[in-house]
């Protein structure tokens, strides 16, 4: 049979079963999400397992974990896309692509693949929310921002940052909640939290070892912490997201 009468008996088949795909607008909402930065929306949609329901795509393989891979890759080359129209340089956008794509070659699992595409949609969309947020925040805050995440490991006071930007102490915690909408000392929390969750991931190091590392005041500070911002205990978070390997 000709690869056209093919097509043809596949189509009325289809149409036949009414297998219908989802509708174009929420590809649209979600690819808009990633290339403004929208990470409530791209959390909620990671959260509801959006990319792993296949209910409603097209079927690229009969091979489950193929498939996957096929629509892992499509989905790739779509958020590129829309980030390089939001602004993300090329280079750094089709660098970001490839070492995803990579990354995909050691998934052995639908889990491990789907895992996958969360982390690279929360990095695209953190990327583009970080080069929106570069066109209104000044220079002083982005300062603050750059300090926090080279000494994430040390303990950061606002007095620390007003020596670093030559601001007062009182101005700049004023110009850090005006231009991020959240206090000095809550951003820096974030950030050590979210350094412990990749620790956690990634690293064997204990809950004791990264509290010191994160220059957290006593080991118990940081269990509190971190379930107050995560909802879970360091170690039930490490005993559901452990990973030694995609």
């Amino acid at each position: 049979m000709s690869l056209q009468n093919e097509w043809h008996l596949k189509e009325l088949i289809e149409n036949e079963q009414l297998n219908m795909h989802r509708p174009i607008e929420e590809e649209y909402s979600f690819y808009q999400a990633v290339k403004t930065g929208d990470m409530n929306y791209i959390r909620e949609n990671c959260q509801k397992g959006a990319f792993s329901d296949l209910e409603g795509v097209g079927i690229l393989s009969k091979n489950s974990l193929t498939n996957m891979k096929y629509h892992f890759v499509i989905t790739v080359a779509m958020i590129t896309r829309y980030c390089v129209e939001g602004g993300m340089e090329l280079e750094q956008a089709y660098r970001l692509s490839d070492f995803y794509i990579l990354k995909l070659d050691t998934c052995s699992t639908v889990q491990s693949i789907t895992e996958l595409h969360d982390n690279m949609v929360l990095d695209f969309t953190g990327k583009m929310l970080l080069l929106k947020n570069s066109a209104i925040i000044s220079k002083s805050i982005l300062l603050c921002t750059d300090y926090i995440y080279s000494h994430i490991h040390d303990r950061i006071t606002v007095n620390d940052l007003a020596d670093h930007t030559n601001l007062s102490a009182s101005y700049l915690s004023r110009l850090f909640k005006k231009e991020l909408g959240i206090a000095i000392s809550d951003y820096i929390r974030e950030k050590k939290i979210e350094k412990a969750q990749n620790l956690l991931k990634y690293s064997h190091f204990s809950s004791i070892e990264i509290a010191n590392y994160l220059s957290f005041s006593s080991q118990s500070h940081f269990i509190q912490t971190f379930e107050n911002q995560v909802g879970l205990t360091p170690k039930k978070y490490r005993d559901k997201y452990y990973r030694t390997s995609w």
